[in-house]
This record gives C-alpha cells, sequence and structure tokens, in this order.
C-alpha cells in the first residue's frame, strides 16, 4: 500500500493522516458544511467497506453537492497530502471504493442532478450521484434507453460504474459502460477541472481522455458529470430458457447463434449447483435433470424478436436443450430470469464465506475454463459454482466455505490464483467488470506484462504526482 509518511495506528487501530487534524477538518466543514461532514467513528464505519466486507475506516466522510466544492475538497487534500477515496454506491466487489489507507472518503450521494436529456442527439447529461436505475427511469420516460445494466442497477451510481467499467447482462449486443460513455467533467488531484471527449458519438482530438477514466477506480481523478449515450428503447423483448444435462453443452451452445446472423441481448449460464441452491430457496420448479440453465434474451421490433426466439430455441433444441420455456409477455419474461437473480444469496448454503470472482475469457473458451475451474475446485477440495454473462466470456467463479476455517480460506485463495492463471492462459484476464481495488491488486502482473504496468504507473503519476486519490489499489 502506498507510503504516507504521517500515517499510523491509532489505539482503536484506525489509521489517521493529516485528514484528522482539527484545523483540516474544520477546513473541510468550511467547504461542504457542517451536516455534510461526518466524522464520528459509529457514522463512518460503514463507508469503510464494501461487498468485500473487510473494513478500513475513514476518518471523515464529506459529501459535496458541486464541481466548485469537489475542487475545493481536493486542492486541500492536496496542499497538506492526505489520502482521499471517492465513494458512489459502495457495492464494488474488490475494494474499489474502500480507504485502505485512510484519509477522507467522498461521498457522491449529494450529486444527483440530470443537467439535460437531448432526444434528438440521444445523450444524458447528469452528475456521478444517480443510480443506474434513476438514468434508466429518466431516459425510459422519453422513449429512450440506457444500455448498461449491472446486476447492481438499484444500488449502483453512474460515478462508480464509469469509474470500474461496469458490465452487466446487455453487454453481448450493447458493451460495457465506456461504449456508452461520449464524455466526462473530472476534477484532477490538484484541483483542476478538465473536460474529456464531448456531445458527439465522434470525436478524435487528442488522446481518448475519457477512455482512460473509464475503469480508472478514482485513481485519476474523481467525476463529477458524465454525458452517456442513448439510444432508442426497443418495441420488444422476449427471453428463452431451457436446461442441458452438462454445463459444457450449455456452454457450447453459445457459438452456435453468429452464424444463424443472431446476436442476442444477453446469454447466461448456470451450473447445477448454482440451480440446486435456487430451487431449494426458492422453490421454482426447476427440473431435476438439469445440470446446467441457459437464458438467451433478444430485443428489437416484435417481428424480428419473434423471429430471432423462435430461431433460437430451435438451435437450443438441436443441441441437447430440454424443457425449453419463452416469454411472451412482460410478466413471463421476468419469471424467467428470477432464477439468475436468485443465485448470489442462494449460494449461502453452501459455506459462510462467498469468494466471487469475474474472470472473463474470449467465448468460446468458456466451456474450457469452466470445466478447469471445476478441477481446480477439485483439487484444492473447495466448493465451487459458477454462472454468469456466458455471451461476453464472462463468468462469476464463486467458491464458498466457512468464514472461520482458516485451512479452507487458504485454499480458496489458492483455487483463485489458479483460476487466474487459467483466464490469462485461455486468452482473458482477471476481472471482467469488477475491477482491482486492493483485492485483485497482487495478481495485476498476471494479466499485465512489466512495461505496461509501468506507464500505468507513469500515467497515475502524471495525473496524481503526490498520490492522494484512492492509494492502496491496483499497484502494490
Amino acid at each position: 500500500m502506498t507510503e504516507f509518511e504521517s500515517i499510523h495506528f491509532n489505539s482503536s487501530g484506525r489509521k489517521t493522516t493529516n485528514a484528522s487534524k482539527p484545523e483540516v477538518l474544520e477546513r473541510l466543514r468550511a467547504i461542504v458544511g457542517d451536516e455534510n461532514l461526518v466524522v464520528d467513528p459509529t457514522r463512518v464505519e460503514p463507508y469503510g467497506a464494501d461487498a468485500v466486507k473487510e473494513k478500513f475506516p475513514p476518518e471523515a466522510v464529506v459529501f459535496p453537492e458541486s464541481t466548485a466544492e469537489m475542487v475545493e475538497i481536493l486542492k486541500l487534500a492536496n496542499e497538506v497530502v492526505f489520502p482521499v477515496t471517492a465513494r458512489g454506491g459502495g457495492v464494488g466487489y474488490t475494494g474499489g471504493a474502500v480507504p485502505v489507507d485512510g484519509g477522507i472518503v467522498i461521498g457522491t450521494d449529494r450529486m444527483k442532478q440530470i443537467i439535460e436529456i437531448n432526444v434528438d442527439d440521444l445523450y444524458i447529461t447528469c452528475q456521478p450521484g444517480l443510480t443506474t436505475f434513476d438514468v434508466q427511469q429518466a431516459v425510459a420516460e422519453r422513449g429512450l434507453m440506457f444500455a448498461p445494466d449491472p446486476a447492481s442497477y438499484k444500488d449502483s451510481f453512474i460515478g462508480g460504474n464509469i469509474a470500474e467499467n461496469a458490465g452487466g447482462m446487455r453487454t453481448p449486443k450493447y458493451g460495457v459502460t465506456k461504449h456508452h460513455v461520449l464524455g466526462l467533467e473530472v476534477v484532477t488531484a490538484t484541483g483542476e477541472v478538465i473536460r474529456t471527449g464531448g456531445k458527439t458519438v465522434k470525436n478524435v482530438v487528442g488522446f481518448d481522455l475519457t477512455g482512460l477514466m473509464c475503469g480508472s477506480e478514482g485513481m485519476l481523478g474523481i467525476i463529477t458529470e458524465a454525458t452517456l449515450k442513448l439510444l432508442p428503447m426497443p418495441e420488444a423483448t422476449s427471453t428463452v430458457r431451457a436446461n442441458f444435462h452438462s454445463m459444457k453443452a450449455a456452454c457450447q451452445v453459445l457459438t452456435k447463434f453468429t452464424p444463424h446472423g443472431l446476436l442476442p441481448m444477453a446469454m447466461e449460464v448456470i451450473d447445477k449447483f448454482c440451480v440446486a441452491a435456487v430451487e431449494e430457496n426458492f422453490a421454482f420448479g426447476l427440473s431435476r435433470e438439469a445440470e446446467a440453465i441457459l437464458l438467451v434474451a433478444v430485443d428489437g421490433s416484435r417481428e424480428e424478436v419473434e423471429r430471432q426466439a423462435v430461431m433460437i430455441e430451435k438451435i437450443i433444441a438441436e443441441n441437447d436443450g430440454f424443457g425449453i420455456l419463452r416469454s411472451r409477455s412482460k410478466e413471463e419474461e421476468d419469471k424467467l430470469w428470477d432464477v439468475r437473480r436468485a443465485i448470489s444469496p442462494s449460494l449461502m448454503k453452501y459455506g459462510t464465506l462467498k469468494i466471487n470472482e469475474d474472470v472473463v475469457v474470449p467465448r468460446s473458451k468458456v466451456p474450457e475454463l469452466v470445466a478447469r475451474i471445476e478441477e481446480i475446485g477439485k483439487k484444492h477440495d473447495t466448493f465451487v459454482a459458477n454462472f454468469g454473462h456466458a455471451g461476453d466470456g464472462n463468468i462469476h467463479v464463486n467458491f464458498v466455505v466457512d468464514r472461520e476455517d482458516p485451512e479452507a480460506i487458504s485454499r480458496a485463495r489458492l483455487c483463485v490464483a489458479e483460476t487466474f492463471q487459467l483466464s490469462v492462459e485461455l486468452g482473458g484476464t482477471i476481472s471482467g467488470e469488477h475491477g482491482i481495488g486492493y483485492v485483485k491488486a497482487q495478481y495485476m502482473d498476471y494479466a499485465v506484462d512489466r512495461p505496461t504496468l509501468e506507464i500505468m504507473k507513469a500515467i497515475k503519476k502524471a495525473f496524481d504526482p503526490k498520490g492522494i486519490l484512492n492509494p492502496g489499489k491496483m499497484f502494490v
């Protein structure tokens, strides 16, 4: 982790830096107002963890409302030198928004303004504190769609989705978050405001700083405004769900659609352990013979959706799928997807600690990836369940163990390392949408060679000379 000269552990085990000095807290209070500065240890505690659950409490949490306030906060942090960690919904899986080196957390909760929705030019400009759901609802009223849809869409903030380059189930057809970001307003570590991109789809003026910011995990600057690309809302959607006698067979179907000119919106696969857990918890009436489930969704005009859905049913049936169901209404479609939504909480039947990793490989390599991950689990006597966005090669690998069993946790960590090595071996990488944070930082050199890593570090140094932005992440 980044070394700050002033860092030490106080009597409660919390890290303290210059951010805790009374005069610094007073200056922060003057910027955001007393009600928007939190220093009470019990109240800052929740801001020290995300879905990883490991706690690194900040010294203070500040809630700016505007770009101007963000500028003043970062100028102060750069002047006095203390760590700053930006935070959105706090639902990440890699500790990307966790203040591992102390300092302050900047919550973007108050930055919820929609600045413009432009129907003619198909964009929305908004602040980073809106949830993905907020944006989707706002543009849906105009007959438009914001395509990115991470599973956390009701809780994750737009700023966080951009900073992590979030994905979701629609990725096979629509791509990830960065494909829908036209421009950004960003405050740098030194308090400068930079604007990247713009309001046009085409823009090749200078370096692609917009793309650089997407997935940078708040290490290069803090997003204060985003201009996002919109699309017309499709007239109709439909989902086909099918059972398979093996995970391999379900995964192999994924490459069968393209030769028929099909580009499904979503292609999700669920293994037998997930199926069993979901059925035990929710009693959906799933087949006892199902070793895997495949969900395939399409969208477009009503005629095109009907044509594609019928063809998908036929392809699945010809490739050992059985118990095939197709939605014919929104209600039926939601019911088919209920199984997918129920997976994560259901897996806790297998243990008290779920280590959820998201690896990604070329789509054609998914069957091999899943088969070999199962072998890794058996090798280390560790339970493993797989599900995820198979249509874009992104599999969520879940190693489930007893939280109170250190040996089991150690074996699971070996599984994680070997899974990452396997993903790279198959032409993929160690994170598809969860980011790196501090959780995956030790594995960066699996996926990124030394010269490339040094370039990344040089970029970080150029944007953040004193290393105050989100330290302890990615480069450790």
